[in-house]
């Protein structure tokens, strides 16, 4: 797994610009050319940065315990016609709640699909759409990702992942309850499943940015919110939502894990943090087991 010692601050905070849209690639190489260790290009360095998807293999695709498949479904307020990846245990009697997995910016790669079949060994119906549906799905790699992603509607998106949370709550092996989490974009999604679902029964959040104070009032899924304590980009709004969150009686935990980076639970990148990633998996599956399993 990644490792983020041994970076400066500054290049993460750079690394955070290019990879939210901020900095082109040519003003990340310029910027990040300053910070190089002799020897190092910046070409090299944003490569290091880059995801190394070999480590994302937790759970392996052919584990027994667990089945894997493709679905598509009908999002008739959004693209149409989407396809997620679904996994689940894979010999049960009875039925189950489910978990809807929202990618970062980038759609459906190899990290989320691992963390779909992390939550399948969990005991969930777990199912992670591709935003990229409609451009042909996820390319196999983060930049082209990133760019068709932008390419997207961002209303229609949303439109896609609320019928996620339909197709998973009518599969016959799903109790009806289901929740959701989500990673960076996929955070902030998450949450906008809770502004949009009174029926969304959880909700967890890694670093997604968070929903106008106005919105907060029609949240009735109890919250679960991780913060990097590094992310300044997206902690600047907490104050202002956390205060509209407690006007409005929202159940709701947050943890902030100190001298963390924004996407530390992404464990193919240097910014990963081991311990920091352990801890809010396991917050995670303890606020579903609580909230799900209880109304199952």
């Amino acid at each position: 797994m990644a490792d983020n010692a041994g970076y400066d601050r500054r290049v993460l905070e750079l690394f955070d610009g290019y990879v939210h849209g901020k900095l082109t690639r040519r003003q990340f190489l310029d910027r990040a050319a300053g910070f190089t260790a002799t020897g190092v290009t910046a070409t090299a360095l944003l490569a290091s940065l880059s995801p190394d998807y070999a480590l994302a293999v937790q759970v392996d695709p052919e584990d027994a315990s667990i089945s894997t498949s493709y679905k598509k479904y009908a999002s008739p307020k959004g693209a149409g016609v989407m396809q997620g990846y679904n996994a689940r245990p894979a010999i049960v009697d009875h039925k189950l709640p489910g978990i809807v997995v929202i990618h970062e910016n980038r759609g459906l790669n190899p990290y989320i699909e691992d963390v779909t079949r992390r939550l399948a060994v969990a005991g969930f119906i777990a199912f992670a759409p591709d935003a990229l549906t409609p451009l042909g799905g996820y390319p196999g790699n983060d930049d082209e990702g990133r760019a068709m992603q932008q390419k997207r509607d961002r209303g229609e998106m949303v439109e896609d992942f609320v019928a996620a949370v339909g197709f998973l709550r009518s599969h016959p092996d799903c109790t009806g309850t289901v929740g959701s989490v989500g990673f960076c974009f996929g955070g902030n999604l998450s949450l906008q499943l809770a502004v949009r679902l009174p029926e969304l029964a959880a909700a967890v959040a890694f670093y997604g940015s968070h929903p106008a104070a106005e919105d907060v009032a029609k949240i009735g899924a109890p919250l679960m919110l991780h913060h990097a304590g590094l992310d300044e980009r997206v902690n600047a709004s907490w104050p202002a939502f956390e205060a509209a969150l407690k006007d409005n009686g929202v159940d709701y935990i947050n943890y902030v894990y100190a001298d963390v980076n924004h996407g530390f639970h992404n464990d193919t990148t240097p910014r990963f943090d081991a311990d920091a990633a352990e801890l809010a998996w396991q917050r995670t599956i303890e606020h579903f087991s609580r909230h799900l399993l209880a109304e199952a």
